[in-house]
C-alpha cells in the first residue's frame, strides 16, 4: 500500500517538477547515446537551483553566509577551498569561539597575501620575458638592416672588422643566416647547382637499381652491400632527425629534400659515404638555405679538417683534437678536469656526439643555430670552446656526479639551457694556454700522441 502511494506521489511530482524546471533544462545541453536517447533532465544542478528547490519544499529561506558580503570586497578572490576557513560551522556543531574566528581570519589573510605575492611575482616575470622578447626582436630588426645594407655588400672588406665580429657574436638575424653561413663556409670544392643535380640523378638511379637487383659487384671501390647499408642508414636517420618538428619524417615537407642531399653526398664522396649524425647537419642547412645551396654548404662543411677527421673516423686526428681539448679543459676548469680524470672519463665519451652533429642534436635548435653562427666565424676552435662552455655552465652539478651520471647528463643536456647563460660561460673560456693559442697547441700535440703520453681513449682503440 505504501509502495502504491509512493508511486502515485512520484507520478504527481515529476510532471510538476518538469514544468517548474523546464526553462532551466531546456537551456542546458543534454546528451544522447547513438542519437536515440533524449536529453537528460537530471543534469547536475547548480547550488542556486538546489537552494530554490529546497526553499519551495520547506518554505524556508536560506540566509546567505555572514562572510559572503565581506568577501566580495576583496581585490583578490582566492580559491573557494582557501576561503572555507572563514565559514561558520554547521548549526549542529559547536560555534567558533571569538579567538578561533580571529585566528582563522588571520590565517586567511596570510594565505591571501601569499597568493597575491605569487601572482604579482608571476606577473613581473611575464612582463620581463615580454620586454626581453620585444628588445630581442628590435635588436634583430636593426641588425638585419646593418647586415643587408652594409656588411653583405662589402663582405670581404668588413667580415673581419671588430664591429662585424661583435655583431656576429650576438647571433645572426634569421633572414641573413643562410647567406652568411654560405659566405663564411665558402666553396673551395667549386660545387655548382648543376653538379648537385648530376649526383642527385646518379643517386636516384642507384636507389632504383638497388631496389631491382642484389648485385654484389663493386662500384667505384665500394661494395654494393656497403652502399645499401648506407642508404638504409639514411632512411633510419632521417626518421630520427628533429622528430619534434615533424618536417623531416616521411610525409613531411622536407623529407625528400633531406633524403636527396644525403643521397647525393654519398655519390659525391663515396670514400666518406653516409655517417650517422650527418642528417642533423644537413637538416639545419635545409632550414636556412635553398636545396642546392644547402648541398654546397654541406659538402664544403664536411670537407673541413675537423669534420673530415671525425666522419672518416681518423683515429689519430681525433686523438689530436681530444688531446688539445684537454689542454684547455685543464687550463680553464682544473677542478672539474681532475674530477673527470679520477673517473677516467675521457672527452670522446661526450665530445663525439657534439662534434658529429655540431651541437644540433644536443642543444635546442635556436641555440644550436647561434653556436653555428660563431662556428662559421671562428672555425673548429669554437666547437671545442662551446664544449668547455657547457662544462663550465654545469660544473657545480657535474662535480657531484659519478662516471655513469656524468656520461648520461652530458649525453642528454637539460632542455631549459638558455642562450644567454651558455654564451656567458663560453665567453669566460680562454682559448690560450700560456702563450699558445688553439692552432699552436693543436700543432704541438702530435709528438705527445706518438709517445702515447696523452688521451688513452678506450672508445677509440681498435
Amino acid at each position: 500500500m505504501s509502495t502504491h502511494r509512493t508511486a502515485n506521489r512520484q507520478r504527481n511530482l515529476f510532471p510538476k517538477r518538469t514544468k517548474e524546471l523546464k526553462s532551466v533544462v531546456h537551456s542546458a545541453p543534454g546528451w544522447k547515446l547513438f542519437g536515440k536517447v533524449p536529453p537528460r533532465e537530471n543534469l547536475q544542478k547548480t547550488s542556486r537551483i538546489i537552494q530554490q528547490e529546497y526553499e519551495a519544499r520547506t518554505g524556508r529561506t536560506c540566509k546567505p553566509p555572514p562572510q559572503s558580503s565581506r568577501r566580495k570586497n576583496f581585490e583578490f578572490e582566492p580559491l573557494s577551498t582557501t576561503a572555507l576557513i572563514l565559514e561558520d560551522r554547521p548549526s549542529n556543531l559547536p560555534a567558533k569561539s571569538v579567538e578561533e574566528a580571529l585566528r582563522h581570519r588571520q590565517e586567511y589573510d596570510e594565505m591571501v597575501a601569499e597568493a597575491k605575492k605569487r601572482e604579482i611575482k608571476e606577473a613581473h616575470k611575464r612582463k620581463k620575458i615580454m620586454k626581453e622578447r620585444f628588445k630581442q626582436e628590435e635588436n634583430i630588426a636593426s641588425a638585419m638592416v646593418i647586415w643587408i645594407n652594409e656588411i653583405l655588400p662589402n663582405w670581404e672588406v668588413m667580415r673581419s672588422t671588430r664591429r662585424v665580429r661583435e655583431l656576429w657574436w650576438q647571433g645572426l638575424p634569421p633572414s641573413v643566416r643562410g647567406k652568411v653561413w654560405s659566405l663564411a663556409v665558402g666553396n673551395e670544392l667549386n660545387i655548382t647547382p648543376e653538379l648537385y643535380e648530376i649526383f642527385l640523378s646518379r643517386a636516384k638511379e642507384r636507389w632504383k637499381s638497388f631496389s631491382e637487383t642484389n648485385s654484389e659487384n663493386d662500384v667505384e671501390g665500394v661494395s654494393v652491400a656497403d652502399r645499401e647499408a648506407s642508404l638504409e642508414l639514411i632512411k633510419l636517420d632521417i626518421s630520427r632527425t628533429f622528430p619534434s618538428l615533424y618536417i623531416f619524417q616521411k610525409g613531411g615537407p622536407y623529407h625528400d629534400v633531406l633524403h636527396s642531399i644525403l643521397g647525393a653526398y654519398t655519390c659525391y664522396r663515396p670514400d666518406v659515404g653516409y655517417v650517422q649524425g650527418m642528417s642533423f647537419i644537413a637538416a639545419v642547412l635545409i632550414l636556412n638555405l635553398e636545396e642546392a645551396d644547402a648541398f654546397i654548404a654541406f659538402a664544403n662543411l664536411l670537407n673541413k679538417p675537423c669534420q673530415l677527421a671525425f666522419f672518416r673516423v681518423d683515429h689519430s686526428m681525433m686523438l689530436r683534437y681530444f688531446a688539445t681539448f684537454e689542454v684547455f679543459f685543464e687550463e680553464n676548469l682544473s677542478k672539474l678536469f681532475l674530477h673527470f680524470k679520477s673517473y677516467s672519463l675521457t672527452p670522446d665519451i661526450y665530445l663525439i656526439d657534439w662534434i658529429f652533429t655540431l651541437y644540433s642534436k644536443s642543444l635546442p635548435l635556436d641555440l644550436a643555430c647561434r653556436v653555428w653562427d660563431v662556428f662559421c666565424r671562428d672555425g673548429e676552435e669554437f666547437l671545442f670552446r662551446t664544449g668547455l662552455g657547457i662544462l663550465r655552465l654545469y660544473e657545480d652539478i657535474l662535480l657531484q656526479m659519478d662516471f655513469i651520471h656524468i656520461a648520461q647528463f652530458l649525453t642528454k643536456l637539460p632542455e631549459d639551457i638558455t642562450s644567454e647563460k651558455l654564451f656567458t660561460c663560453i665567453a669566460a673560456i680562454q682559448m690560450q694556454n700560456s702563450t699558445k693559442k688553439w692552432t699552436q697547441v693543436f700543432a704541438s700535440v702530435m709528438k705527445d700522441i706518438k709517445e702515447g703520453d696523452k688521451n688513452n681513449s678506450p672508445a677509440l682503440k681498435s
